[in-house]
């Protein structure tokens, strides 16, 4: 395809100049507060390294688009895997713009690290993309406007969780997405994918042991900031890395699944505040999830 290898070279280029991981506190215009960033021509820009990747390097199968909303708010709800690199959320991005066009107004929220770390190269593409920083004032804000948000729970635990419980739905107890949901009375539409943890091999995450020595005996954290998660994981370009690394992802074929909305009895500001309905409510979806998932692994699943 042409453009396809310059588009990649200058995509993968910024990740490994010097300065891939800026200063924490840096300033620039991208800092992931503000809906008005997010530019279509962008994203039609990235579109066929997307389509490479999703027709020859991955060879994605999805299904169940049927369920997707004509129109209005929801909240996209989903458990990506990979390392930071989530190879079946670029898919599911791909998907979902040749599927919904890219004037749909659609944002994905980003975790605040990534704003604070990444060079204004990287972050700029993602605001432009729809990346909104990850706090409950710019989801609010997203489907007040009627927008499709796009959110992953589980964060760099789920991302970086080992590779044994790489078929496991994963969201480390954080019940904010209900809450959201909730309060905006917005319907959550849930998307699954197989095969994108196979993309990289995370053996253990040691980060209970690193933080002992950061309290203990003083250790710093690299770039003052707490990482979450300190994987030690087999994968490409390192080899094997130790931390929660950029890292690009290893050929495997990922399957993805739109599933069917799921709804609540009750919303509204009173059941968001509702500390026993929210849990039994975050219950229900990761149980709809798990399901689902155990379902697509036994319908496409290869492994012994």
């Amino acid at each position: 395809m042409e453009g396809l290898g310059e588009a990649l070279f200058d995509n993968l280029e910024s990740f490994f100049k010097p300065d891939f991981l800026a200063r924490k506190g840096d300033r620039h215009p991208y800092d992931g507060w503000s809906l008005d960033q997010r530019d279509p021509r962008v994203i039609q820009s990235f579109m066929p390294l997307w389509e490479w990747a999703y027709q020859h390097y991955f060879s994605v199968q999805t299904d169940g688009w049927h369920h997707v909303l004509p129109e209005g708010k929801m909240l996209v709800v989903g458990s990506h895997n990979g390392g930071l690199a989530a190879p079946d959320m670029f898919m599911f991005m791909y998907d979902w713009f040749r599927r919904q066009g890219f004037d749909r107004l659609t944002y994905g929220l980003m975790h605040p690290t990534v704003w604070d770390i990444f060079p204004e190269t990287v972050v700029r593409q993602a605001a432009q993309c729809g990346a909104l920083r990850a706090h409950p004032k710019m989801a609010i804000a997203a489907l007040q406007k009627g927008a499709t948000v796009l959110v992953y729970p589980g964060g760099a635990e789920d991302v970086f969780r080992p590779h044994h419980l790489r078929d496991k739905i994963y969201f480390a107890g954080r019940q904010g997405f209900i809450k959201l949901a909730l309060r905006e009375n917005a319907p959550i539409l849930p998307i699954i994918s197989y095969g994108a943890h196979d993309t990289l091999f995370v053996m253990a995450d040691i980060y209970k042991e690193m933080r002992q020595l950061h309290e203990e005996w003083g250790m710093p954290w690299l770039f003052g900031i707490d990482p979450v998660v300190f994987p030690i994981y087999l994968g490409l370009p390192w080899g094997i890395a130790f931390g929660p690394w950029p890292n690009f992802p290893l050929p495997a074929k990922i399957h993805t699944r739109v599933c069917a909305p799921v709804a609540f009895e009750r919303y509204g500001r009173e059941a968001a505040s509702d500390r026993d309905y929210v849990n039994e409510c975050y219950q229900l979806v990761c149980t709809q999830m798990q399901q689902s998932l155990d379902q697509l692994i036994a319908q496409v699943g290869d492994r012994s």
